[in-house]
C-alpha cells in the first residue's frame, strides 16, 4: 500500500490552502498500434472464441470502460497519417508531421536545423520534470516510431540509429534516437523501459547475446547500452527471460530490457520457440509494480507494437492475437491498479485497410470463410467461400480469385486476400476509439482531434 500523508503535513497543507491528494496520480495509456476498430470487433470475436463461446457477444477488458470517444487520426500533411505523426499528437499535444517525431509541424521532414530550434515537450518528459516515475513497454524495438514518440525528438521517424541519420544532419547536431534514449536528460530519467531493439544500441561489431552471427548496427563503435548503465547508479540491463524473471519490481533503481535485436517476437511464435522472452502481460505487470511502490505517481505507456506489423503484413491471425495480449496486459493493470487514483486509458495511433465482411452465421470461426450461396444472400463468384478477414490493399493479393475450399484460412501463416497488389499494406485513414477509466476518464467524449487525448492525459495527471 502506499503512504498516507502524515497529519502534520496534512494540517501544514489545509493552512496554507493547499490541495490534498491522499495518492499520487496514475496514469497508463496502452496504445495498440494500428488497432483501428474493425481490428477491435474481429479481435472481440477471436478472443470469445479462444474461450469457447461463440465470439459475438464478448467483450474485451477495455471494452467495459464507461467513457469513450471517436478520434480523428489525420496529420498535418496527410489525409492517413503514420505512427510518427500520430503519436507525436497524443504525446504533445499538437497535430503531427508525417514520419516527424515531436517537431513543431511548421517545419518539414528531414529538417534537422528545424528539429533542433523547436522540440516540444513530450507528457513523458514533463511527467519527468514534475517528479513523476515513467516507464515504456513496447513489443517494438524501443527506438520505432510510438515508443519514440515518448522521449525523442527527430525530424526523421527512420534515424532510429547513427548510421540512419545523414552526415549533414550529424554535422547539423542531429543525433539518432537510441542516443537520445541514452542521453534523456529530464527529471531522474525513465524508470522502466522494456522492449525490442537491441541492435540500434550496439555497434557494428558487438554481436548479439543471444543470436550467434548477428551485430549490432551502430557505425560509430560505441555500446550505448554500456553507457546506459554506467550513467547511472543501480541501473539493471535484461535481454532475456532468464534475468527478467530474476528481477524483483519495486526495489528501486531503473531497469531497461531489450529483448530482441529487432522487434519481439508475435505472441504465436513466441510460444513456438520456447517463449525465451516475456509476453506483454508480464511486461505490464513488472512495469506497473516498479512504478507503483511509493507515492511519486507514475506515467506508463504501453505499446501493442506487433498489431501494426502483422497487418501491414497481410497476417489477421498474428493482428488478432497481438491485440488479445493487449487487451489481457489491461485486464491485468486493471487489477493490479486503483481506479480511485488511476487513470487507464486504452486507444490507438491509426487503423488499417482491415474489413470483416460477408453475412457467416453467428460462431463461424473469425478466421474462417463464409460461401455466400449457403444462405440465400447474394450469390458470389461459382459460389465460392472466401475469408470474413480482407484487406483492401497489400501483399496478399493473387491476379486469380483462389479457390479456398481446401485452405485452412485459420492457420496462422495465412495471408488474407487484398484487393490492390502492394508490398506491404497500408494504414487507414477512418477514426479509432479511445476508451478510459479511472479519475478523469469522463473528459473523454465525442468526436475529438487525437491532439485533444494529450489534455486528456495531462489532466487526469496532472490534476489540471
Amino acid at each position: 500500500m502506499r503512504k498516507m500523508i502524515s497529519a502534520t503535513l496534512l494540517l501544514l497543507m489545509l493552512t496554507a490552502g493547499t490541495s490534498v491528494s491522499a495518492q499520487p496520480r496514475n496514469v497508463i495509456l496502452f496504445l495498440g498500434d494500428g488497432m483501428g476498430i474493425s481490428t477491435v470487433t474481429a479481435a472481440r470475436i477471436h478472443a470469445g472464441q479462444l474461450a469457447g463461446g461463440k465470439g459475438e457477444e464478448h467483450a474485451l477488458a477495455f471494452e467495459t470502460f464507461p467513457n469513450v470517444a471517436l478520434v480523428k487520426t489525420f496529420a498535418v500533411d496527410r489525409q492517413v497519417p503514420d505512427s510518427a505523426s500520430t503519436t507525436s499528437a497524443i504525446m504533445t499535444g499538437h497535430h503531427g508531421r508525417f514520419l516527424v517525431l515531436n517537431v513543431d509541424p511548421s517545419f518539414e521532414a528531414d529538417d534537422c536545423p528545424g528539429a533542433l530550434a523547436r522540440p516540444l515537450t513530450t507528457l513523458l518528459e514533463r511527467a519527468e520534470q514534475a517528479g513523476f516515475k515513467t516507464g515504456i513497454v513496447s513489443t517494438a524495438r524501443l527506438t520505432h516510431a510510438t515508443p519514440a514518440a515518448t522521449y525523442a525528438h527527430s525530424a526523421s521517424r527512420s534515424w532510429e540509429h547513427d548510421a540512419l541519420v545523414p552526415d549533414q544532419a550529424k554535422k547539423q547536431g542531429c543525433v539518432d534516437i537510441a542516443r537520445q534514449f541514452v542521453e534523456f536528460s529530464h527529471g531522474d530519467g525513465i524508470e522502466v523501459t522494456l522492449a525490442g531493439g537491441r541492435q540500434e544500441f550496439l555497434a557494428a561489431n558487438t554481436p548479439d547475446p543471444e543470436y550467434p552471427g548477428q551485430f549490432g548496427l551502430r557505425q560509430d563503435g560505441r555500446n550505448l547500452v554500456n553507457e546506459w548503465l554506467e550513467s547511472g547508479k543501480g541501473r539493471k540491463y535484461v535481454w532475456d527471460m532468464d534475468q527478467f524473471a530474476g528481477l524483483e519490481a519495486g526495489t528501486g533503481g531503473q531497469v531497461l530490457g531489450l529483448f530482441e535485436p529487432s522487434h519481439m517476437q508475435y505472441e504465436i511464435d513466441r510460444r513456438s520457440t520456447g517463449e525465451n522472452e516475456p509476453d506483454i502481460v508480464q511486461l505490464t505487470e513488472f512495469a506497473i509494480k516498479h512504478l507503483a511502490n511509493d507515492d511519486q505517481g507514475f506515467f506508463l505507456m504501453i505499446e501493442g507494437g506487433r498489431i501494426d506489423h502483422a497487418h501491414h503484413g497481410g497476417n489477421a491471425a498474428r493482428a488478432l492475437m497481438e491485440t488479445v495480449m493487449m487487451d489481457r496486459a489491461v485486464a491485468r493493470a486493471l487489477e493490479l491498479t486503483d481506479s480511485d487514483n488511476t487513470m487507464i486509458m486504452v486507444t490507438a495511433d491509426h487503423s488499417h485497410v482491415f474489413t470483416i465482411s460477408g453475412y457467416p452465421e453467428r460462431g463461424n470461426p473469425i478466421l474462417g470463410t463464409y460461401t455466400p450461396s449457403s444462405d440465400g444472400m447474394e450469390p458470389g463468384l461459382k459460389e465460392r467461400p472466401y475469408t470474413t478477414l480482407a484487406y483492401a490493399n497489400g501483399p496478399g493479393y493473387l491476379p486469380e480469385l483462389p479457390d479456398l475450399s481446401q485452405v485452412d484460412t485459420t492457420d496462422p501463416d495465412y495471408r488474407q486476400y487484398a484487393g490492390w497488389p502492394l508490398a506491404s499494406e497500408t494504414h487507414g485513414g477512418e477514426d479509432v476509439a479511445a476508451y478510459a477509466t479511472g479519475p478523469g476518464a469522463e473528459r473523454l467524449r465525442g468526436v475529438i482531434e487525437q491532439r485533444r487525448l494529450y489534455d486528456v492525459l495531462a489532466a487526469a495527471l496532472f490534476e489540471e
